[in-house]
């Protein structure tokens, strides 16, 4: 597919001003030059033309706000003083694949005073000995080459992600609230927590009682004759049944007095007497 076409594909309906990436790889370019891309993109920060056949950068429009420019594996061999004049706000640019092969080439860049991350991999430059201390020597705002720095730590994926993880913990802390909020909430919790066990704990204790109650009423029912004399005066008195018969039965009725006022209970118990 041809560059024009891609462009107006990836477009979407949209205006170009309001496009902040655009991804133009593998398409094909027209006699080595951009075409399809000009300076309405101004919102413009991500750029890729990977794998286009891309000979020349002459044509590239002016885009003040891009950041990252992906030009891998193409055939560019020179002219990139015009990134410095057209985008110099770039921290990233990648020329890895290309056909730069000597410092003279990269010494265009030292103009791009924001440039952070520079990829020169698969170039025939870096054949040269010492390349690697040459280009940090020449490109001195530049932190990493190839991916690495000077001690060979490794570049993270993206600037701007990083930016985008912090903006999110950001936000992260913003929608959490205030840390007063869920003190109070657990304080709140533990004071219901706390009321919970008072009512818990009253309820054993009326449990218990209404148990002690029950206990002295079934003591009570239990009880059987024959205690000390102290017991059985205050028993009540006996009487004869006349509904006994000449057996001479007499049924005693005794009236609980130990208890009282609290409840009176009575137990009727049989003896056998002889008139």
């Amino acid at each position: 597919m041809e560059m024009k076409k891609r462009i107006n594909l990836e477009l979407r309906n949209r205006a170009p001003e309001k496009v902040t990436e655009l991804v133009l790889d593998n398409c094909r370019s027209s006699n080595g030059e951009i075409e399809g891309l000009n300076d309405s993109f101004k919102e413009l920060q991500f750029l890729s033309m990977a794998n286009v056949e891309l000979t020349s950068l002459a044509k590239l429009p002016t885009l003040s706000k891009l950041r990252k420019l992906e030009l891998s594996d193409n055939v560019i061999s020179g002219g990139l003083e015009v990134l410095a004049e057209r985008c110099p706000n770039l921290t990233y640019l990648n020329l890895s694949g290309n056909k730069i092969k000597d410092l003279g080439t990269v010494e265009a860049l030292q103009n791009l005073k924001n440039l952070k991350s520079l990829d020169l991999f698969n170039c025939e430059i870096t054949n040269l000995e010492d390349y690697r201390d040459s280009i940090f020597e020449l490109l001195q705002q530049i932190t990493y080459l190839d991916g690495f720095d000077q001690e060979d730590n490794e570049a993270p994926d993206s600037e701007d992600d990083d930016d985008e993880g912090d903006e999110d913990d950001d936000d992260d802390e913003n929608e959490a609230g205030p840390p007063g909020e869920y003190e109070e909430e657990d304080d709140e919790d533990d004071g219901a927590s706390d009321l919970g066990e008072g009512e818990e704990e009253e309820e054993v204790g009326l449990s218990y009682l209404m148990k002690e109650e029950i206990q002295d009423e079934e003591d009570d029912d239990d009880y059987v004759e024959g205690g000390d004399e102290e017991e059985e005066e205050k028993l009540g008195d006996v009487v004869q049944d006349p509904g006994a018969g000449h057996a001479g039965m007499f049924r005693q009725e005794r009236v609980c007095t130990a208890h009282a006022p609290r409840s009176r209970h009575r137990a009727v118990g049989c003896c056998v007497g002889r008139a």
